[in-house]
């Protein structure tokens, strides 16, 4: 199966204000223009407008953020760490879709003060809930090395082999489970 066929989200996990989550996202989307391997593009949950899960005025946002979720095949999570684990936002939008997260992949990219592990270990359990196979490699960028002030990305060089690597990764099972999902 080709995979240039393949629609990948990178989804920016924050909406708070003064976040770091689009510069991260640009950053991963410039590495994966580079690869020609897949269409890639940002979703900022922010531009969604999503309801707090179950509040039925939101029906037209969710309808929407669902669309767009069943419109691709795989995924790159860019995930802050707040207290511990992913910020709210996320998981509601995460909770505002359902089937339409059901049998494709996704890598995380996350970043806080240690490097956002402890929230990417929370979005893997959300995902497995949702059928989301998540890939191995994961970039952790951290705070005091890979940011100016916590403000301004400024990413080490080492990173962008783990992007590719996790790149790889979610291709190939994005490729895989698209063939499930026909």
């Amino acid at each position: 199966m080709t995979t240039n066929n393949l629609n990948i989200g990178i989804i920016l996990g924050s909406s708070r204000p003064g976040r770091v989550s689009p510069q991260v996202g640009e950053w991963i989307k410039e590495i994966a223009g580079q690869r020609g391997d897949a269409v890639y593009e940002i979703v900022d949950i922010a531009a969604y407008n999503l309801p707090f899960f179950g509040d039925p005025a939101g029906q037209q946002q969710v309808a929407a953020w669902a669309q767009k979720i069943s419109s691709l095949d795989g995924f790159v999570f860019v995930t802050a760490e707040y207290n511990h684990s992913i910020p709210g936002v996320l998981k509601n939008a995460l909770d505002s879709a359902r089937t339409e997260w059901y049998n494709k992949a996704a890598g995380i990219v996350s970043y806080g003060s240690s490097g956002g592990t402890r929230a990417a270990e929370h979005l893997r359990g959300i995902l497995a809930e949702l059928q989301v196979a998540d890939v191995r490699t994961h970039p952790a960028l951290n705070l005091f090395t890979d940011f100016e002030n916590y403000t301004v990305f400024k990413p080490a060089d080492l990173h962008i082999a783990h992007v590719n690597d996790m790149l790889d990764q979610v291709i190939s099972w994005s490729a895989a489970l698209k063939w499930v999902r026909s």
